[in-house]
């Protein structure tokens, strides 16, 4: 999706310590990696409840 390389990733990890200060990145950190995790797991939630009525109908043959 992006394509972000070894020094654009340096640039933006000493930008964001130049804002937020040394003690705030672990947190800030923390609670991306939680917010990632959160919305992954809801869909594909979200992508298994919308499979689950197609595989009935595809398992009664209403597709053949």
């Amino acid at each position: 999706m992006f394509n972000v390389g070894f020094q654009e990733m340096m640039v933006i990890l000493v930008i964001a310590l130049l804002i937020f200060g040394p003690k705030k990145l672990p947190e800030i950190g923390r609670s991306i990696g939680k917010t990632i995790r959160e919305f992954k797991r809801a869909s594909e939630e979200v992508s298994r409840s919308l499979d689950e009525p197609l595989d009935d109908l595809r398992d009664r043959d209403y597709f053949r």
